[in-house]
């Protein structure tokens, strides 16, 4: 048997209660949520957010959703019996989003998140999107708004919860904060959150 896929007897149950189970920084809060019924079989869904200023909201610093989704039936686009349909978003400092980088930035940190936690995939695709927004009229005040949104769906292999946990470490570095960073201030915290 091939290491680096999760193993194929795996029960959806026990992989759901293996994420639950997962623990993160202070300073980003995981909730599990519903999970969407039409994509697989079997889902378990989570939301996480950026120092929240209440349960349940998104957090003005960053926000993002983790699904793993199960399919005994192994989809072809997937390649296996498990997929994962990941989403994060984070506003910016309107300067920064006007780099052209920007976008190739975002998915490198989510490939490099996958490799630091030895999170091994396959048939990976998603799309960086970075929004610019200036306020007029009555929204006038509010000034530039920018943000970074990254959609992205992959074959998990090895330790399903090494995803979940690079996917963490997405968001947060989305939202300015990188790995150690539990603590400190995150940048740009007044920024303008429209976008």
């Amino acid at each position: 048997m091939d290491d680096t896929r999760p193993p194929r007897d795996l029960g959806f149950a026990q992989a759901a209660e293996a994420l639950r189970a997962l623990t993160f920084r202070d300073d980003f809060v995981v909730r599990e949520i519903a999970a969407p019924a039409s994509l697989a079989p079997d889902a378990v869904a989570f939301a996480g957010d950026v120092r929240p200023s209440a349960d349940g909201v998104d957090s003005e610093y960053g926000t993002g959703r983790f699904v793993l989704l199960h399919n005994d039936e192994e989809p072809d686009q997937w390649g296996g019996p498990w997929r994962i349909v990941s989403f994060a978003q984070a506003p910016l400092e309107p300067e920064i989003g006007t780099d052209p980088l920007l976008a190739d930035v975002a998915w490198s940190w989510l490939v490099d998140a996958l490799s630091a936690r030895g999170a091994a995939f396959h048939a990976a695709s998603g799309t960086a999107t970075k929004t610019l927004s200036k306020g007029f009229g009555t929204l006038a005040e509010e000034g530039d708004g920018a943000q970074i949104e990254l959609r992205a769906s992959w074959s998990p292999a090895g330790d399903l919860t090494a995803h979940l946990s690079a996917w963490a470490e997405l968001v947060c570095m989305l939202a300015g904060l990188p790995p150690g960073s539990e603590g400190i201030a995150v940048f740009g915290a007044h920024r303008n959150t429209r976008g």
